[in-house]
């Protein structure tokens, strides 16, 4: 996994994660996060707030930890109901 070395990218991946998290325990679905994720990388991309090679770093990570069905448990805090499984029918 591309690891990120800038504090201040670290901190905006801690944030993108709780926020994405927040949005799981309120039943938002895959699609609806990956448009907030996307929403936040280009408002983050705008202002130039970080390198372009922490940015990218930043983008891929976040596109990972998206993807990964591990990354998102359920509401109510069980492992056998991961949120992914819910939204894909497994």
């Amino acid at each position: 996994m591309t690891s990120l070395d800038h504090p201040e990218a670290i901190r905006h991946f801690q944030s993108l994660c709780d926020a994405c998290q927040e949005l799981t325990s309120r039943h938002h679905s895959p699609s609806e996060l990956r448009l907030y994720a996307d929403g936040y990388l280009h408002a983050l991309r705008k202002c130039n707030q970080l390198e372009r090679k922490e940015q990218e770093k930043l983008e891929k990570l976040i596109e990972r930890w998206i993807l990964d069905p591990s990354s998102f448990i359920g509401p109510d805090g069980d492992i056998n109901t991961l949120f992914y499984k819910k939204e894909i029918g497994y």
